[in-house]
């Protein structure tokens, strides 16, 4: 298996032809076995073949769906290296679809990440690490991995390019906005969301569907979100995983069992999309570059300090 290579995007082949004008998007909503690693595997393996099987072109598992949720604790015994064996046979598996699952990468220095890792063609072109770690309510990811530096994309032909944000990642207004600086006119968002992650007051699902109607209809930016089903320990997890366009218009939806769905993104809809509102043309980045530096320096710093 060819192992990541940061510096070059993956070229276009045969399969994301320059003209391709749609995407079939497959999402995998699935209950994952918290540990166990071979079991889990099975499972994606089989969602591969049928998501394959009915012509997508990219197939999004949940967060952490090697592992299972609550494996910071396990980060010892469950991380996984890039060059894995279990890599290899995903990314064989995947053949010229994209297929994106989230596990535990151990990286260099012994240090751990909450990862997406993205293959095709027995090759892993693409990675993200969890940026925006939860510790708050009953998460604890922070207590355990470390946090991820950049929000990146890759190419899929000539006009699609994506990028993925795990979970949290999106609950930072900032992470999304880049991403859609960097050029990204998809996102896939994994997530493990449970009902009882925040506490009573707060709704999850409720909170997740405004969130990606958001973003989806702010940036003219098609969103994949797949969730999580089942319990795990004393955590229930609701699924609602789901596909929207350009114009924030859920394609395709499911509820809290176990399924695969699918839906057709296409270039038309970004196009118009973002025609007709202009966020990402009109974004200042000169500005928010000036005013992030500037407040490098004082955000936080009392008054009466900053007079000194």
């Amino acid at each position: 298996m060819e192992l990541l290579d940061l510096e070059r995007s993956p070229a276009p082949t045969t399969f994301f032809k320059h003209e391709r004008r749609a995407l079939k998007i497959a999402v995998a909503q699935i209950e994952t076995r918290l540990g166990e690693l071979d079991a889990n595997l099975k499972k994606h393996l089989d969602i591969i073949a049928q998501a394959r099987d009915a012509g997508a072109h990219c197939l999004l598992f949940p967060e952490m769906s090697l592992t299972g949720h609550n494996a910071g604790g396990f980060s010892l015994d469950l991380a996984i290296q890039q060059s894995d064996p279990r890599i290899g046979m995903l990314a064989e598996a995947s053949g010229e679809m994209w297929t994106l699952f989230g596990l535990i990468e151990e990286g260099a220095s012994a240090q751990f990440y909450n990862a997406m890792f993205a293959v095709r063609d027995g090759k892993l072109p693409f990675l993200h690490r969890k940026i925006n770690l939860a510790t708050y309510g009953r998460l604890e990811d922070g207590k355990h991995f470390a946090a991820g530096r950049y929000v990146e994309t890759f190419q899929l032909s000539d006009f699609w390019r994506a990028s993925a944000l795990i979970c949290n990642d999106v609950w930072n207004p900032a992470l999304v906005h880049l991403a859609a600086l960097h050029g990204a006119t998809v996102l896939f968002v994994p997530a493990s969301s449970a009902r009882e992650s925040l506490g009573a007051g707060f709704d999850n699902p409720g909170g997740w569907s405004i969130v990606c109607r958001f973003y989806a209809s702010m940036y003219g930016l098609p969103i994949v979100f797949s969730n999580r089903v089942g319990t795990e320990q004393d955590l229930t997890f609701w699924g609602g995983s789901r596909i929207l366009d350009a114009f924030g218009e859920v394609l395709a939806s499911t509820k809290d069992e176990e399924a695969l769905i699918f839906a057709e993104i296409t270039v038309d809809a970004v196009r118009r999309a973002r025609y007709l509102l202009p966020t990402v043309r009109d974004s200042n980045l000169g500005l928010i570059a000036r005013e992030v530096t500037r407040l490098q320096d004082i955000l936080g710093v009392p008054e009466a300090v900053r007079r000194y």
